[in-house]
């Protein structure tokens, strides 16, 4: 859910939590329930438009009641940043038990989680998704496709697009006859805390020309044997150059918070909106006022490339009171097809779990966002996205901030690829 790799994944208005009276694991120091021989366990969620408290709640009451002894204590995130909070807590030993769609990196290296073993991850579809030094410290519970392009169809026909564009060529043309007609082409985010809305369009230029070709890069980065200066990485990033110097971006987008993002999309303020899968079904259960379509991010030769996070799932404080426990919460969390239909339904997950079919009566948006997804895996064109990858082949989690920021800068038309690039660069060295 990633992000809402997340990860992502997606926020408002989230709730704090009190969490005075922690231990280490995050487990309460007066455990409530001990004496009759249950185990308190802290869960970090999030909450979101799509993922309101009341979804939370009856899926850990639901899955309790199957796994006897456990009594499961919510605590949600401040802001949309996952990671960043939870390592927060653990730097003051309070690193929740339980946890939801937070990057296993540095946590797993430095000995804070639980590894789930082959027999534990049977039943998944992509058992070695995110691996870190071979092991799996996340559940791969879903696949959420990013920076896909969902588009205001009465815009289109207005400039008079007859198909969306497929080509780099033909999106910039497209982006031309927009602007001509008097609509604002692209939709763009990134206000406040939610500078991860700004990373859409560039998270779909690194798939097409960076990740498609060599999926490894990351990695590369990692050994040395790679900069962000590498000619490709830079081309891709001069696309979204581009597309600011042309003026092809809403110039009041970055100053929105997510869901104001969202907001601004639906009432027309752009004819196309790059986001993840998960505004498939936003859009499918509350319908804007015009029809909506979806498209790949176009590349220069036309094959539909689809950024995909495939994780996203439950992980398990190494130091929870009862790990074994602990584990045995995450995987009833992850096989309950309740609460996989409720997440479907709420936040248009790909479920991951091997024979998990999505509810017959889904909207037609997530059914045509699935079939795009569906076709690429088919086609071989399925890439990771930047700043979100996992595992060994994932950049640093301390670089996702800093990536964020600058995808904002390239929005706002601060930075060119150059520039851009020679900072991560930077960026990156200082994390050694």
């Amino acid at each position: 859910m990633a992000s809402r790799w997340r990860a992502a994944v997606a926020a408002a208005t989230l709730l704090t939590v009190a969490l005075g009276g922690c231990t280490s694991g995050g487990t309460t120091a007066n455990n409530a329930g001990k004496n009759d021989g249950t185990v308190e366990l802290t869960m970090l969620t999030f909450e979101t438009p799509n993922l309101p408290a009341a979804l939370w709640d009856s899926a850990i009451e639901r899955v309790s009641a199957r796994v006897p002894g456990v009594k499961i204590k919510k605590l949600v995130t401040p802001n949309v940043d996952r990671t960043t909070y939870a390592k927060q807590l653990a730097s003051s030993g309070q690193l929740p038990d339980i946890m939801l769609a937070v990057n296993p990196q540095g946590f797993a290296e430095g000995g804070q989680l639980a590894d789930f073993t082959k027999e534990e991850l049977a039943g998944f579809a992509s058992p070695e998704a995110g691996a870190i030094k071979g092991k799996i410290y996340q559940l791969p519970t879903n696949a959420q496709p990013q920076s896909l392009l969902y588009y205001n169809k009465a815009d289109f026909a207005k400039a008079g697009i007859t198909a969306p564009p497929k080509t780099w060529t033909d999106f910039l043309a497209a982006c031309a006859k927009l602007k001509a007609a008097g609509t604002t082409p692209i939709a763009v985010g990134g206000g406040g805390q939610d500078t991860f809305a700004a990373m859409y369009p560039w998270v779909g230029t690194v798939g097409t020309d960076v990740y498609l070709e060599d999926p490894k890069f990351s990695a590369g980065i990692a050994d040395g044997s790679k900069t962000f200066a590498d000619a490709a990485f830079v081309k891709a990033t001069a696309k979204i150059a581009e597309l600011a110097k042309l003026g092809y971006l809403d110039k009041q987008g970055t100053s929105r918070s997510y869901a104001d993002h969202e907001k601004a999309f639906r009432g027309g303020s752009a004819a196309m909106y790059p986001m993840g899968s998960w505004f498939a079904t936003s859009a499918d259960n509350d319908k804007p006022p015009f029809e909506v379509g979806v498209f790949a991010w176009p590349s220069d030769d036309g094959r539909a490339v689809v950024p995909t996070l495939t994780g996203g799932g439950l992980s398990v404080s190494a130091q929870a009171e009862n790990v074994d426990l602990a584990k045995k919460f995450a995987l009833e969390w992850t096989k309950d097809k309740e609460t996989s239909d409720a997440f479907t339904r709420a936040d248009g997950t790909f479920n991951t779990v091997s024979g998990y079919q999505p509810p017959a009566d889904m909207g037609p948006l997530f059914k045509a966002t699935l079939a795009l997804y569906n076709q690429a895996v088919k086609d071989g064109t399925v890439t990771p996205a930047l700043s979100i990858e996992q595992g060994d082949n994932g950049l640093p989690a301390d670089l996702t901030v800093p990536t964020q920021q600058l995808a904002v800068e390239l929005l706002n038309g601060k930075s060119d690829a150059q520039g851009v690039a020679a900072k991560l660069d930077k960026e990156y060295a200082a994390l050694k």
